[in-house]
């Protein structure tokens, strides 16, 4: 073997397999061959590569894949650290590569979830060694984004990988690609209450996606140690002192939950107008009394 040939089979690093084609040894990788793999973390490889494998291999490949990497990042970051003014950037890279790991091995999100991560909302659209990039949705609080809902607002936001470790992932579509959705609307104590829990209990039915959402369900339940619950459209009734509040909770897909709760709210609203049920707001009630005349003083005799 010639000096500039790799100590790894294939001899020429440019020629080294793709990174989806590494098995277990026991020799430690060589530096040129390290180098190769951290390029492959940021470059796709040339073409696909399809394995039949056992669960025992596909574990020891992702180990072996997972500590070439970790290596190859090491060294990047050794040859860079003495520079003065570099250790905290790269525990900032460190960080970012270590939550990377993370993501991939513990299967936090991938691209095409819909995830919140630190504040932002989004669907994730690409994902990095060092950073995942998410196409921002709004709120429906309106505090984060002028937008209002969970639709796009156009931005795209780059979150570290860092944050998988600092910042809860709430992944809205991973295993369960539904959301429970609840309407509440107030109605007048004077107003037919059973009526109009009716009407609210038949338009959640006509919108609601539970069978659907039922199908998940069980197959959650033989993934996760999860208890199975009711997908049903519910409808509650709770008494304040202003009004009687109706609140009907039903299932939607994630991706259309804002156009199916319009779609509920608008034919709630005109059932109520034909039933003549009125939405109710709060209510002071003022007791006006007229003032009490002051007494005459007494005459005095002259």
């Amino acid at each position: 073997m010639s000096a500039g040939e790799s100590d790894r089979p294939g001899g020429d690093p440019a020629r080294i397999p793709p990174i989806t084609a590494i098995t277990t040894n026991h020799t430690p990788p060589s530096a040129p061959y390290r180098a190769h793999v951290l390029s492959s973390m940021f470059e796709p490889p040339a073409r696909d590569i399809t394995l039949v494998v056992s669960d025992d291999q596909q574990r020891n490949h992702k180990r072996t894949n997972a500590r070439v990497m970790i290596e190859a990042a090491w060294d990047l970051i050794a040859d860079n650290a003495s520079v003065e003014g570099k250790p905290f950037a790269m525990s900032e890279v460190i960080g970012a590569l270590a939550g990377w790991f993370n993501i991939v091995s513990g299967s936090i999100c991938k691209v095409g979830d819909r995830v919140q991560v630190g504040g932002v909302r989004g669907d994730v659209i690409d994902i990095t060694p060092l950073r995942t990039k998410v196409m921002e949705i709004g709120s429906d609080t309106g505090e984060a984004t002028w937008v209002r809902g969970r639709v796009y607002t156009g931005r795209i936001v780059a979150i570290s990988n860092k944050m998988t470790f600092t910042e809860p992932v709430f992944n809205y579509s991973a295993s369960f690609d539904f959301l429970w959705e609840e309407v509440a609307i107030p109605v007048a104590y004077r107003d037919d209450r059973q009526q109009a829990a009716q009407i609210m209990r038949e338009e959640a039915v006509r919108v609601s996606t539970a069978a659907e959402a039922e199908t998940a369900i069980a197959d959650m339940v033989h993934r996760y140690p999860v208890a199975r619950t009711e997908v049903e459209p519910r409808v509650f009734v709770n008494a304040t002192d202003n009004y009687v509040e109706i609140s009907a909770r039903l299932v939607v897909p994630v991706r259309t939950s804002r156009r199916m709760k319009d779609e509920f709210t608008r034919r709630v609203l005109e059932r109520f107008t034909a039933a003549g049920i009125a939405v109710a707001s709060p209510t002071q009630d003022l007791t006006l009394r007229p003032a009490e005349s002051e007494p005459s003083p007494p005459l005095r005799a002259s």
